[in-house]
């Protein structure tokens, strides 16, 4: 493999970080020092210099407008997500957080976690608006992190993708890594993870198609980066080869992908409850100027 590939699969570092590391002289092949193209063979001896850990990330206690509580009890607090929002503290992001959000409305949050994502057990992209779940207590963390990793969880999207998908429903099951050459994207990619998308058609426009997701799994940008990858992207994900005419014409500037409901069980009794969000202006903005065009 190529350094730069190698060095983060076997380190668990992101290719920026490698190529940092590559570029200060901080890994030897043999001894002598090499470059991120150069090849790892077999039989070799690689040493490599780490840099210095990265700070935490500080937890700003800071009001989000547009955040809203659906449900709150001792175990969990459910918010429907801005877009512009992510979802915890991050090295580079030094915009609002759900997790600052909920901190500057006084609320308590799990302190598992590492503790700019305490209480986090999943993610929504900064871009990606809808349903999400946060664990207030010890024991709600501990449930829903096994709940999301043995896929019990049921995590519904709606959609909207260029052109019409066929089948008109299916299934995707293709491996996502990241992106071979781009640090910032995933792809599918062989031997990456195992990635099951399902999908059925709600209303077909004229351009494009509204569908209802469901994932099975839960990689970084899943449903962005298969349906890339069946080359019907999500209107106005740019990064994923979308048509930057039509996400003008629509009004988009973000991926038009919403979490539509959560389903779970409780981890106080074990109940199944469910969550629902609405569409947010922007997004149902866009349908409508598509309905318009019959």
């Amino acid at each position: 493999m190529r350094v730069d590939a190698g060095l983060s699969k076997l380190l668990g570092l992101s290719r920026t970080v490698v190529v940092a590391i590559t570029e200060s002289g901080g890994v030897l092949v043999d001894g002598r020092p090499a470059g991120k193209s150069d090849r790892l063979l077999a039989g070799s001896w690689l040493e490599v210099t780490l840099p210095e850990p990265e700070r935490p990330v500080e937890l700003k206690a800071v009001a989000v407008e547009g955040l809203e509580i659906i449900f709150q009890d001792d175990d969990v607090v459910v918010v429907d997500k801005p877009v512009g929002v992510a979802a915890h503290p991050s090295p580079g992001w030094s915009g609002p957080t759900v997790i600052g959000g909920l901190a500057a409305a006084g609320l308590r949050i799990s302190t598992s976690g590492a503790a700019e994502r305490q209480g986090v057990v999943h993610r929504l992209d900064v871009g990606t608006t809808g349903v999400m779940v946060v664990a207030k207590s010890e024991h709600a963390y501990t449930v829903l992190k096994r709940a999301f990793k043995e896929r019990t969880v049921e995590k519904r999207y709606h959609a909207l993708v260029q052109g019409h998908p066929d089948p008109s429903e299916g299934t995707i099951d293709a491996p996502i890594d990241r992106h071979p050459r781009h640090d910032y994207r995933w792809a599918v990619v062989a031997g990456g993870k195992p990635s099951i998308t399902h999908y059925s058609t709600i209303e077909a426009f004229r351009a494009a198609s509204l569908l209802d997701v469901k994932l099975e799994t839960g990689r970084t940008h899943q449903i962005r980066v298969h349906f890339s990858a069946l080359r019907h992207p999500c209107v106005g994900d740019l990064t994923y080869g979308s048509d930057p005419a039509l996400a003008k014409r629509l009004g988009l500037s973000r991926q038009w992908l919403h979490a539509r409901s959560l389903g779970f069980h409780h981890p106080a009794d074990g109940q199944w409850v469910e969550f629902f969000s609405e569409y947010p202006a922007d997004l149902a903005g866009a349908l409508d100027v598509l309905a318009a065009d019959y």
